[in-house]
């Protein structure tokens, strides 16, 4: 399996979002989504990447779910322990089938893609815990979204998967407040052109 130009921790986040999302994803999108992430189509043909296959991948997505969904750094370290323990071997360079040198910590080169998918997760995420000495990860705080996030910039710590969904989240969360208060007395409480819930607001197209 390619990791050339490879972003293991977004590769992850990416796997891990669309089986949360479709729990019995195919193996056509599964393999769609490897694609995109530098696989070649010699790895991802129905021989290569069988149904079986596809199964396996999906249930290492599940598992590392939970590590994605755990906010708590000290539970999040040892989960991450575990799956490093059983999954991982010791760090090698590699250019099976053809590809250039490339970092696996798998069993083998013929390790199944379960493994390789759990190995070079969990390894992603242990990185990323050691660096910013924090979890950077998560699920999306959205409601009706499945997805998980990686922030690994500066600033606040993040809590949804996108611009959009944060943008919907304020939204609700202003008409949430707004139907708490009660109805408002006076002008300049409508829903009109300059209300967050008109055109302009945060689910609104762009400004140009």
């Amino acid at each position: 399996m390619n990791q050339q130009g490879f972003q293991p921790a977004q590769r992850l986040i990416d796997i891990a979002s669309a089986v949360r999302t479709t729990p019995d994803l195919s193996r056509a999108a599964l393999a769609e989504l490897l694609a995109r992430h530098g696989e070649s189509p010699d790895d991802l043909t129905e021989a290569a990447f069988s149904e079986e296959d596809a199964r396996e991948l999906r249930e290492a997505a599940d598992r590392m779910s939970g590590i994605l969904a755990e906010a708590d750094i000290d539970r999040a370290a040892l989960a991450l322990n575990g799956v490093l323990a059983r999954h991982a071997a010791a760090p090698r360079l590699s250019r099976h089938d053809g590809h250039a040198w490339h970092l696996h910590i798998d069993h083998g080169d013929d390790a199944g893609w379960g493994d390789w998918f759990l190995a070079a997760g969990a390894l992603a995420l242990a990185q990323i815990l050691s660096e910013h000495e924090r979890v950077t990860w998560g699920a999306c705080e959205a409601s009706n979204c499945a997805n998980f996030y990686l922030g690994t910039g500066p600033g606040s710590p993040r809590r949804y998967c996108s611009p959009t969904c944060a943008s919907r989240a304020r939204v609700a969360a202003h008409r949430r407040r707004r139907r708490e208060a009660g109805p408002a007395d006076g002008p300049g409480h409508s829903d009109g052109p300059g209300s967050v819930d008109g055109p302009g607001s945060a689910d609104g197209p762009p400004a140009s």
